[in-house]
């Protein structure tokens, strides 16, 4: 009698090339929002000139580090694949994280598109199981890609026997 074993190992299919323009967009918001705030109040109070934007000028340059190179490397780290018995992710930056949910833990699949991902045309999708450890998320997505894989897994979830707890 053959079963299926379901085991951690490297998922196959990187996200869409998108999602570096994603992440940078969101790092450059995230940086440049107290970068402005800095730089213009500094400009606007002379006595707190050098206390403003020699930080906003630090962060600035930290900023623009960060948005240029982190993306680049979380696109080689984030992997995903769904297969006829498990959904696999495999994410992080210093500490990676690779998880495996078999078909039969699945309890929902949702997507979700905030502002920013729906300007790149992206999806989260996100598979909440009955595990502790919470729902695997799968960031940069392409949108339609998204909502065919959480089809497939709602329809391969429904035909799988188990009880998802």
């Amino acid at each position: 009698m053959e079963t299926n074993t379901v085991a951690l190992r490297p998922p196959r299919h990187a996200l869409d090339r998108r999602a570096i323009a994603w992440w940078r967009a969101q790092s450059a918001l995230v940086f440049g929002v107290p970068v402005v705030a800095l730089v213009v109040l500094g400009l606007l109070i002379p006595p707190a000139r050098t206390a403003l934007l020699i930080p906003g000028v630090v962060l600035a340059v930290l900023g623009a580090a960060w948005v240029i190179a982190l993306p680049l490397w979380w696109y080689r780290v984030h992997r995903w694949e769904n297969t006829e018995t498990a959904v696999y992710s495999r994410s992080g930056f210093f500490w990676q994280e690779w998880r495996v949910a078999p078909l039969s833990r699945i309890q929902t699949v949702d997507t979700l598109r905030g502002p920013l991902e729906q300007m790149f045309g992206l999806a989260t999708l996100t598979v909440t199981t009955a595990s502790a450890r919470g729902a695997i998320k799968i960031h940069g997505l392409d949108a339609e890609l998204a909502a065919r894989v959480a089809e497939q897994l709602t329809e391969l979830t429904q035909a799988t026997p188990g009880d998802a707890t």
